[in-house]
């Protein structure tokens, strides 16, 4: 059957490498094959409360540009937060255990191409907080490297009014439950 795909996941994004031979599993959905995909990934928030995002685009269409969360693909038999701590590590050099991730705090699953080729991504979100953190994205895979151009700390609301693409859709009004939800905890240990 040949080697376990190795994944790259972005967002809304999902790259499958395979090695020769191999054949991944598909689906339908409607008239179109898929390929499945889980993923883990991480809502990273700074002490502004500002998420880090990356800035990607899909080989296939240049032009379609987009933001996304730190994070994806699971390898087989991955936990998700041990994925998420892991692709965290490799994207942006911020090394954590995975229990330091919690439980998640949202999913959802979508489906997308990319390169070509259609996905259906089910993915959890963790939540990760720092003070600050100077990304580093020397750990980038080759895909990586070619598929995004910058990464960016946004506000929710700087992010809802950009007029820019983001994965997933609700990601502004998560972060901004998320917040209030952090709001809320700080205002109850002051008590």
């Amino acid at each position: 059957m040949g080697d376990p795909p190795s994944v790259w996941q972005a967002g809304a994004v999902t790259v499958s490498a395979r090695s020769a031979g191999a054949s991944p599993a598909a689906a339908t959905s409607g008239d179109r094959a898929y390929t499945p995909r889980r993923a883990a990934r991480v809502l990273l928030i700074d002490a502004a409360g500002r998420v880090l995002l990356f800035e990607g685009f899909d080989p296939a269409r240049p032009g379609h540009r987009y933001w996304f969360t730190p994070g994806g693909g699971l390898d087989p038999l991955e936990s998700p937060a041990a994925g998420a701590a892991r692709e965290l590590a490799e994207e942006t050099g911020l090394r954590l255990d995975p229990a330091e991730l919690g439980e998640p705090v949202w999913s959802d699953a979508t489906e997308f191409t990319f390169d070509g080729a259609w996905y259906r991504q089910e993915q959890d979100f963790f939540l990760h907080r720092v003070d600050s953190w100077q990304v580093d994205t020397t750990g980038f895979n080759d895909i990586e490297r070619r598929s995004i151009g910058g990464h960016r700390w946004w506000l929710p609301d700087e992010l809802a009014a950009s007029g820019d693409r983001f994965y997933p859709p609700e990601l502004p009004a998560l972060l901004t439950r998320l917040g209030q939800s952090a709001a809320a905890g700080q205002d109850e240990a002051s008590c």
